[in-house]
């Protein structure tokens, strides 16, 4: 089995959450992961492949500019390793939140709409064709965004109500959704793992 490093940014968010679906995908995908939670910097040169998980963009944003984790990310981005951003890490990642209280990394070339599909109470789940998916994908959105503006790099991957919910761009893949909330590790393996060198 090949081993791995994957890191968790665990300064908010559904992180355990994250942790389990990556061991599973892992062990799906022949390799031998070490999943570590990160809530510093230092950790992600080390790292193979990132999730950034969802929480409060804002918050999140100032956490990562505090801890000097958000320049690690940008340079891991720009090595060209995986990283799967969700929710409101699609919303930290992007070039564009069209919220000036939002630090943006500028990792994914797409603009947001922080709270497109509503508030809390309107949280809905739904099946979504993914590209890259065989099949369809149990989709659940909790004050979800959705991508405004595709950079000309931008693949979309799936769409709802005639707005992007996921993109990809160059090795970064961003889901409005919580797939991190289901036991389908699918995403998490296109993300991640399918990315990884052969030995890594």
């Amino acid at each position: 089995m090949s081993a791995v490093r994957i890191g968790v940014v665990a300064v908010q968010g559904n992180v355990s959450e994250h942790v389990t679906a990556i061991e599973r995908a892992a062990a799906a995908t022949g390799y031998d992961a070490d999943v570590v939670e990160i809530r510093e910097s230092g950790t992600v040169p080390e790292c193979d492949a990132l999730a950034l998980p969802g929480g409060e963009s804002t918050t999140i944003s100032q956490l990562l500019a505090r801890e000097g984790i958000d320049e690690e990310i940008v340079a891991h981005a720009e090595a060209g390793k995986p990283i799967l951003a969700t929710c409101a890490g699609l919303i930290v990642a992007s070039r564009d939140a069209q919220d000036d209280r939002v630090e943006t990394l500028d990792i994914l070339d797409v603009a947001v709409d922080r709270n497109a599909f509503g508030r809390q109470v309107d949280s809905f789940e739904a099946g979504l064709d993914v590209r890259g998916l065989d099949d369809p994908f149990h989709a659940v959105f909790i004050r979800a965004p959705a991508v405004d503006d595709v950079g000309d790099g931008v693949e979309v991957l799936a769409s709802w109500d005639d707005r992007p919910v996921a993109v990809r761009d160059g090795p970064v893949l961003a889901t409005a959704f919580h797939p991190e909330l289901t036991d389908d590790y699918r995403l998490h393996r296109l993300a991640l793992f399918d990315r990884l060198p052969v030995e890594a």
